[in-house]
């Protein structure tokens, strides 16, 4: 936006709070006028996903500290796509436990087709035993006199 297309805001803030924002502008690289700008943006434009509206009910707190180069890199991560940390990590959370319960019911499904008998090897194992009683060996037979039977026959 052109600097004539911008309008000015003044406001009294407590001390404190200004004191926070401060420190919070200087730790962050931002200008006053870009924390501001963001700060209303995201009060008027709030960013809440569907995935983070499932979360809305109970609330439990998860906290963890990463090494700094790494919080630079999400800090610039969101900055760039508009996100705040909540909707960073809990995107990431439900993207992972999606992939887990697919992966879990893809298992499930192949364990479930593996314990139930095809029927093409119900067909099959029926022909290999049909097979083998044509073979069963005929104990009032001597195979001695069978190939004998044979030889003679040739003869």
């Amino acid at each position: 936006m052109s600097e004539a297309e911008k309008k000015g805001i003044t406001v009294k803030i407590d001390a404190d709070l200004h004191a926070q924002v401060r420190q919070y502008i200087e730790a962050n690289g931002m200008t006053m006028a870009e924390f501001v700008s963001k700060a209303l943006d995201d009060e008027l434009h709030p960013k809440t996903t569907i995935k983070e509206e499932k979360y809305m009910g109970n609330m439990r707190t998860m906290a963890f500290q990463v090494p700094e180069d790494l919080f630079l890199q999400i800090k610039d991560y969101l900055d760039r796509h508009h996100m705040t940390q909540k909707q960073f990590v809990l995107g990431l959370i439900q993207d992972e436990l999606d992939r887990d319960y697919e992966e879990q019911q893809a298992m499930a499904e192949k364990q479930q087709s593996e314990d139930e008998p095809d029927e093409d090897e119900d067909e099959d194992l029926d022909e290999a035993e049909d097979e083998d009683e044509g073979e069963d060996f005929d104990e009032s037979e001597d195979p001695e006199e069978s190939e004998d039977e044979g030889m003679s026959m040739d003869m």
